[in-house]
């Protein structure tokens, strides 16, 4: 039986979705964040549609369409129940390896092709750019989805990790649904810039990386082939003291009844109720992290994990310093 969940409409522009979404990015063999089954990711976006999630977040660069793949088999006779927001633009060799963006229109539509092919899918319900092309003006890669709109492929204009200026560009050619950004206790700057912004604007937003990656519910790297063993948090003097930091937020949990996932959920879901954090379960057994809707932090208890983890006490990026260099949204 599905569960009925609170729902959130992102932005003033956007479609009503659950209050919390799931990510597919380490769901299957293609996740980056070590050896996982595809039979366990199908059960994970299974069991989060049961309990009332309807926004699956993916991508066609995941698993170089493999995560596409393994979206449309979950959700096979459950198209009426899902929004299937999807990323494009990032180009890879056969290999993983990254070669750079491409958000030309003709790009656009190719990719969305594809997408839909991947899905099995007849329309994609939020298509965005995953980072801005530096070669192509914003407004031409969303005057390409707005005319995958018109053509009825897409319904909703996403963006993802770009700028205020950006945001404002884009959002004056097209209504923008949302924009997808990278919130966190351990990543808190879309608040100084950005999010003021979508405010402004009636757009919403999706949030990934609540739990930092892992790095703040004690999750380390399994090894060389797990991307985040070559993130500056989770190595050298860096990823000692957040060690430090992460016991604590442990031991808080302990003392308030929940696990350091729900307290992180939670934590995002009281800082910004209007938006939309998205959920990087793995496994079944991970979902557990959405009891936070049930048990919000009280005033007091966020204070106090404010207090231990106050904003900008993680040390390090969260991405090697050129791949921040090239980030709009980090400008």
């Amino acid at each position: 039986m599905v569960e009925t969940m609170q729902t959130t409409r992102l932005g003033t522009h956007g479609p009503i979705v659950s209050a919390v979404g799931l990510g597919s990015l380490a769901l299957g063999r293609s996740g980056p964040f070590g050896a996982s089954q595809d039979d366990e990711g199908i059960r994970t976006i299974q069991a989060a549609i049961d309990r009332g999630v309807t926004l699956l977040d993916t991508a066609d660069f995941y698993g170089n369409g493999a995560s596409e793949q393994l979206v449309a088999r979950a959700i096979a006779g459950r198209r009426d129940k899902v929004l299937l927001s999807v990323k494009f633009g990032a180009l890879r060799a056969p290999n993983g390896q990254m070669l750079g963006l491409d958000a030309r229109p003709v790009a656009v539509k190719n990719f969305a092709a594809y997408s839909l092919k991947r899905l099995g899918v007849d329309v994609i319900d939020v298509y965005r750019p995953a980072r801005l092309d530096p070669n192509v003006p914003i407004e031409d890669t969303v005057g390409a989805i707005a005319e995958l709109i018109q053509a009825g492929y897409v319904r909703y204009v996403g963006l993802s990790e770009v700028g205020a200026e950006t945001i404002r560009r884009a959002h004056a050619v097209h209504p923008i649904a949302d924009v997808q950004m990278e919130y966190s206790l351990a990543t808190r700057s879309p608040e100084d810039k950005i999010f003021p912004v979508l405010r402004e604007l009636g757009i919403g937003a999706t949030l990934f990386g609540v739990l930092g990656r892992g790095l703040l519910s004690g999750s380390k790297p399994t090894g060389p082939t797990d991307v985040r063993a070559h993130l500056p948090r989770f190595s050298g003097e860096a990823g000692k003291e957040n060690a430090v930091l992460v016991e604590k937020l442990r031991a808080f949990a302990a003392k308030v009844g929940r696990t350091p996932a729900e307290v992180c959920l939670a934590w995002v879901l009281a800082q910004e109720p209007a938006f939309v954090p998205i959920a990087g379960a793995r496994t079944p057994a991970q979902l557990d992290l959405l009891d936070a809707l049930d048990r919000p932090l009280s005033t007091d208890e966020k204070a106090e994990l404010e207090a231990l983890l106050p904003k900008g006490a993680i040390r390090g990026s969260r991405y090697p310093e050129d791949q921040m260099a090239s980030l709009d949204s980090e400008r």
